[in-house]
């Protein structure tokens, strides 16, 4: 074990399942991440494999048939399996999201039907925020849930970026419903769609047009929501109560921020073992790479911001935990470790020279996954934004 992949501070049973992720990663995903990107094919047996494993469950409590583990466990777990595909992080991630928000928020009735299912894989999660010209701005949503006789709730809009659109049976959907609040936000609400996996009408009134194109990312299915006359009621609001969907959704990118950075952390520590190890292979004026002294600040470079990263991650993370406000924290490591995933990634790539262009090596893949992190959970300026506020709140002047 490297140093930059200690465990020290953990529990014997963390590492040890962090342990096992790590052995997962190195046997059954590096050896076909290559040929399944390239194919943009769905890692069905990773999937599989991880289902047994109990990965869908990590962070469900036990009395549902969970592994009941933190937060930190669980992205320490992420950041193993970033390292060794990104996609097959992603897959997990917005399931994540989902089951912490049915934990925290759902009804008991909900949680008692839909978290055994999610802690074996069987029922899977996306969530959906972002529409079509949105961005940031999630107030400027425009999918409406209006309310008719008895319970009853009809849904209409077109919602956008859904990773495991696709793939997954359940969408938690953020949408506006009319309550006459003064706040835009207090107007809000997640409602619960349950769907069948696949493309084309999934539910009634509700279709997933098909995969979106991406640069990087591939495997995992990104897609279009787009919900015609959608026919609900109040029960498959989450938490049974309109208007809190904002706060709920806001819960979920909290710690779906830390996930983020646990990936980047990930991805960032492919690209340097990469670069690490392509530098004391390649020879250039009669001596490896790696002894010549640009390539060694390189690589001290490289191997700091990996560090820097992952103990910010952890530090979220614990926070969390504990039961404390880490949106500062989570804000910072979301922020630092993706940026620093974006230049360790470039680093690498220009340690390998013209052979980090070729697609026969893994970097190719790495610099193009890269800039998704960069977006995800909340760009570098809305992350700016959220750390300056709470900021400002903590070093508030008085008198």
């Amino acid at each position: 074990m490297s140093r930059l992949q200690s465990t020290d501070g953990l529990t014997e049973e963390q590492s040890e399942l962090i342990k096992l992720v790590r052995e997962f990663v190195d046997e059954q995903i590096i050896p076909v991440a290559q040929e399944l990107e390239a194919a943009d094919e769905y890692p069905t047996e990773i999937v599989e494999a991880m289902k047994e494993m109990g990965i869908f469950g990590l962070m469900i409590p036990e009395e549902y048939g969970g592994l009941g583990e933190s937060l930190l466990t669980y992205a320490l777990c992420v950041e193993e399996i970033a390292r060794g595909w990104m996609s097959v992080s992603g897959i997990i991630n917005t399931h994540f999201i989902v089951a912490y928000m049915l934990v925290q928020h759902g009804t008991q009735e909900q949680k008692d039907y839909y978290l055994p299912k999610m802690a074996t894989g069987e029922i899977r999660g996306a969530f959906s925020m972002s529409e079509p010209g949105l961005g940031s701005d999630v107030s400027a949503i425009k999918s409406k849930a209006v309310k008719g006789d008895g319970d009853e709730w009809t849904i209409n809009g077109q919602k956008m970026w859904l990773t495991n659109g696709g793939s997954a049976n359940l969408v938690a959907v953020l949408v506006k419903t009319d309550l006459g609040e003064d706040s835009v936000y207090k107007n809000m609400t997640t409602f619960l769609i349950d769907k069948e996996s696949g493309f084309g009408e999934t539910a009634q009134g509700v279709t997933v047009p098909g995969k979106i194109a991406k640069m990087g990312y591939k495997g995992v299915d990104t897609t279009e929501l787009i919900m015609e006359g959608h026919k609900t009621s109040s029960a498959k609001i989450l938490g049974g109560e309109p208007g809190k969907g904002f706060y709920q959704m806001m819960d979920g990118v909290e710690v779906g921020r830390v996930n983020v950075a646990a990936r980047a952390c990930g991805l960032s520590r492919r690209a340097f073992e990469l670069g690490i190890a392509y530098a004391q292979q390649r020879e250039t004026f009669g001596k490896k790479i790696a002894q010549h002294q640009g390539i060694l600040f390189r690589l001290a470079d490289m191997a700091t911001k990996v560090e820097a990263s992952h103990q910010m991650m952890v530090k979220a993370a614990r926070l969390k935990d504990a039961g404390a406000r880490n949106d500062l924290e989570a804000g910072m490591a979301k922020y630092l470790a993706a940026e620093n995933c974006a230049d360790v990634v470039e680093q690498s790539f220009r340690i390998h020279g013209g052979y980090g262009y070729s697609k026969e090596y893994e970097i190719e893949r790495l610099y193009r996954e890269a800039p998704m992190l960069l977006i995800g959970e909340g760009t570098a300026e809305i992350q700016k934004m959220i750390i300056g506020r709470r900021l400002l709140e903590d070093y508030k002047l008085k008198g």
